[in-house]
């Protein structure tokens, strides 16, 4: 049987759906995944079979407009850049999606499914599998991860989540647009594919821990909380020398990265750095990512790293500082040290306030309120706290048993069987 992928965004947000290809893969499937040019060695190092989309995200979210733009930390304006860059692009994404599904049985796909590819398999009858790495389904236990916390609670927790679906349609619509002409197709309903997926009876994969976020007891039987889908460190990966030798050197240190939020004052940004480690007596690490930080007059008791395996770095750690994307927080949460959340936008607030719930690092601090003596207090609560420490170990414990990928591919393989069935 072949399973279509499709997958876009930031690597936190692609990994995750790698990792389940491999799963898929290992049980005997035939995976093909549509992402990005900038994640076609993640994929073939996965054993995957890798359709580009064509387009580099990360020239993207090196544009000093797009920088701006998410420094803001107004969700409406990304939405905003998001549309007008998929209005852009959409004749150009629409023409590489038609070959992801070249003999396709089954799309596994989430957010990036509604630029196209969920219309595609409406158009050739391809049952679908949603799979996501943070809530969309409508509840009253919490509000959407893409809106803010409203005092009414329980009354607005649902509405919010209409909210949020209707916004990231919005901004994806014009890719599905030109999928559908070159379809012959309808435009797609007003509100999206949401209620189309529903009617065709898509179930729902989660892949988070049930531990960091438990199930809504109003969710039905066809939503599954798996657990996360974690991508291993690559066999043949090694550590640089030099880094080897700075972890040996001395205490572990504290990991301080923003991933592919970019900044407009990168210098800023890596001086703040450097003045919280300096401040909380903290050796540390420093990641360069795709724009956050850059490369300075470094004190010996910091080391600045362009990139490395989050699953070999991060259990390396005695806490770490990053932006709270889903990918990241997961990986962070799995190595069981303690989290300071620095959020630029989207999803980033909710996981650090699950973060900050759970007991497993200090409040969140928001992106316009970073200074060297918030951060420099969040690390050393961090770095010293014994009980967060231990309730982190804990909770990574428990997310270790979960078997994330191995849950997620048990319930493919029984949609599978009953879509064999139903053929």
């Amino acid at each position: 049987m072949k399973i279509a992928i499709a997958a876009s965004g930031s690597r936190g947000d692609v990994q995750p759906y790698v990792a389940l290809g491999g799963g898929l893969k290992q049980a005997g499937f035939d995976v093909r995944l549509l992402t990005t040019d900038d994640f076609e060695g993640l994929v073939t190092g996965a054993g995957l079979e890798f359709v580009s989309l064509g387009t580099s995200i990360e020239a993207l979210l090196q544009n000093d407009e797009w920088r701006a733009v998410t420094e803001s930390g107004n969700f409406l304006k990304i939405l905003a850049r998001m549309n007008a860059e998929m209005k852009r692009r959409a004749e150009t994404i629409a023409s590489h999606t038609g070959a992801l599904f070249e003999g396709t049985d089954l799309l596994v796909s989430g957010m990036s499914g509604m630029g196209g590819a969920f219309s595609i398999a409406e158009k050739l009858r391809i049952p679908v599998v949603q799979a996501y790495i943070f809530p969309i389904t409508p509840t009253r236990a919490f509000p959407s991860p893409l809106t803010p916390s409203l005092p009414l609670g329980t009354v607005t927790n649902p509405p919010s989540f209409h909210v949020m679906r209707q916004m990231l349609w919005l901004s994806t619509r014009a890719g599905d647009a030109a999928t559908r002409r070159k379809l012959g197709m309808s435009r797609a309903p007003i509100f999206g594919p949401f209620a189309s997926l529903w009617r065709r009876g898509a179930p729902i994969l989660y892949g988070y821990s049930r531990h960091v976020l438990p199930r809504p007891a109003d969710w039905d039987a066809s939503i599954h909380i798996t657990g996360y889908w974690f991508l291993d460190t690559p066999a043949e990966w090694q550590p640089p020398a030099d880094l080897v030798d700075f972890l040996n050197a001395g205490e572990p240190p504290v990991y301080i990265g923003f991933g592919s939020m970019g900044s407009r004052d990168p210098e800023k940004l890596t001086a703040i750095a450097l003045d919280a480690l300096k401040r909380s007596g903290q050796r540390g690490v420093l990641a360069s990512g795709w724009g956050g930080l850059r490369q300075t007059d470094l004190p010996d008791s910091v080391y600045m790293l362009k990139s490395a395996p989050h699953s070999w770095l991060f259990p390396r750690m005695a806490a770490l500082v990053h932006h709270g994307g889903a990918g990241t927080t997961a990986a962070g949460l799995n190595a069981g040290v303690p989290t300071v959340i620095v959020p630029f936008f989207g999803d980033q607030t909710f996981w650090g306030r699950q973060i900050a719930r759970l007991g497993v690092g200090p409040d969140f601090i928001p992106r316009r309120r970073l200074n060297a003596d918030r951060l420099a207090g969040a690390i050393t609560q961090a770095v010293t706290d014994q009980a967060v420490r231990r309730r982190a170990a804990d909770l990574a414990a428990q997310i270790q048993a979960e078997d994330g990928i191995g849950q997620a591919v048990r319930q493919i393989e029984s949609i599978a069987g009953r879509e064999r069935i139903r053929a």
